[in-house]
């Protein structure tokens, strides 16, 4: 059947299905750095539950890429990490995001080396019955090359600093009193710096 609606009355249909609340609390993830995730921790149940946002901007993909358009982003969707995120368009931001994922590949990197180190697979720091435990924080935090790197990388106050900017970008999800794992999000950029550092 012809759709007979102008480009005008669809705009209007698509922000017709979504909650301006909604709308809004996407943005404020993105505004804070943070990826949006199919999955996230919920502490409460100690199990990983389904995203409400991730579900909305998957739903209504082709409305978000146009609005983010409009507001000179990019809405970009990595289908093997499950996650959104956006790309900025100005040079001044394109910095400031270079910085942000210069920080995250160091923490990534650390985490991950640490992990290989004590034998272990790499994919169970994707598991919440797995990951990081409070021996594994606490072997990060005395080791004096560790320490160093975290300080050049300017995360002053160590490991728990790295591992809050971790957290507060939905990369690493904390599970209870020194416990941590990597979102699918986290999972697939430490992959993603293994396999570059393997090609070289």
């Amino acid at each position: 059947m012809l759709d007979t609606h102008t480009p005008e009355q669809q705009t209007a249909d698509t922000f017709a299905q979504i909650l301006p609340s909604q709308s809004a609390a996407i943005y404020r993830e993105f505004q804070a750095g943070r990826v949006v995730v199919r999955d996230t921790w919920d502490s409460n149940r100690s199990a990983l539950v389904a995203n409400p946002l991730y579900n909305l901007l998957y739903n209504h993909l082709s409305h978000f890429r146009t609005f983010y358009e409009h507001l000179g982003s990019e809405l970009s969707f990595n289908e093997q990490g499950a996650f959104f995120y956006l790309k900025e368009s100005s040079d001044d931001e394109n910095e400031e995001h270079d910085e942000n994922a210069f920080r995250v590949q160091v923490v990534l990197l650390l985490i991950g080396r640490y992990f290989a180190r004590t034998g272990r697979d790499l994919e169970y720091l994707g598991r919440p019955d797995a990951g990081l435990n409070d021996e594994d924080l606490a072997a990060l935090a005395a080791d004096d090359e560790y320490r160093d790197i975290l300080r050049a990388a300017r995360f002053e106050k160590g490991l728990p600093d790295a591992l809050d900017y971790l957290d507060k970008r939905n990369l690493i999800f904390k599970t209870g009193a020194g416990r941590y794992f990597l979102s699918s999000a986290g999972m697939h950029f430490l992959q993603e710096l293994v396999t570059a550092y393997e090609q070289r």
